[in-house]
This record gives structure tokens, C-alpha cells and sequence, in this order.
């Protein structure tokens, strides 16, 4: 069984995943890319009770342009984002792919809010592409 650790910037926060994600996706929302300072938001999606997390977190709650709710937690010393609760979603917990810093982590399956994706990023060609 696969075993992975996703880690805030200085190592205080900590989520710790067993098995396969069940999905990975990367979404260009507006949002997104405010979020990480990049130009799209890459996320794993695991089942809560396949996670566990250790450290302290502050929480941030924003909501989606569909206006369901996420819950952000993030490093309260390196602000780094470790994993977020998507509201509806309670039984799984998403956690931003950089923070695995594994090269071979799985590629996403799904790419969502291409609309305002940039025009040099290129989703792998067999993803589910949504608007």
C-alpha cells in the first residue's frame, strides 16, 4: 500500500495519506490561482479516513463560484496550504499536490475551469476537460 507525506513549507503541518488518490485534478479557476500564486491549483483527493493529519492549522473559508463553501488549512508560521475540506464533499479531504513534493506523484485526470486557463498550459490530453 502506498504510502505519502504532504508537508507545509516548514514541516509543522503534516498530512499523512495511505493508498491511491481517487482523483487528482488541476483547476485554473481565478481563485485558484490567487491561492498559489501559480497559474492553476493541482489537488489530490483522498478519503478522510485514509488521511492523517498532525500540527496546528488556521482555516480559511472561501466561497466557490458555484457558492459551495471550501475550508482552507494552511500553516499558521509558513502560510503554506496543506489540505481543504470541500463542502458536500465531507467524506474525502483534498490536499494540494506541491505539498506531496513527489516528481512521480500521479498526473490529473480532470482539468476544470479551462476557460480561464492560460494560454500556454497544457492539461494532459486524455483528462476530462470542463469549461
Amino acid at each position: 500500500m502506498t504510502e505519502r507525506l504532504a508537508s507545509c513549507s516548514c514541516g509543522q503541518l503534516t498530512a499523512q495519506v495511505v493508498g491511491e488518490p481517487v482523483r487528482v485534478s488541476i483547476c485554473h479557476c481565478l481563485a485558484c490561482q490567487r491561492r498559489t500564486g501559480s497559474v492553476f491549483g493541482a489537488q489530490a483527493r483522498f478519503r478522510r479516513e485514509n488521511v492523517s493529519l498532525s500540527g496546528k492549522s488556521t482555516r480559511y473559508v472561501r466561497t466557490g463560484d458555484e457558492g459551495s463553501r471550501v475550508t482552507f488549512h494552511f500553516c499558521p508560521h509558513c502560510g503554506a496550504t496543506v489540505y481543504y475540506e470541500p463542502e458536500g464533499l465531507e467524506e474525502f479531504l483534498a490536499i494540494p499536490v506541491g505539498a506531496f513534493a513527489e516528481p512521480s506523484f500521479p498526473a490529473p485526470s480532470v482539468s476544470v475551469y479551462e476557460e480561464r486557463m492560460h494560454g500556454w498550459v497544457v492539461p494532459p490530453e486524455d483528462a476530462e476537460h470542463i469549461g
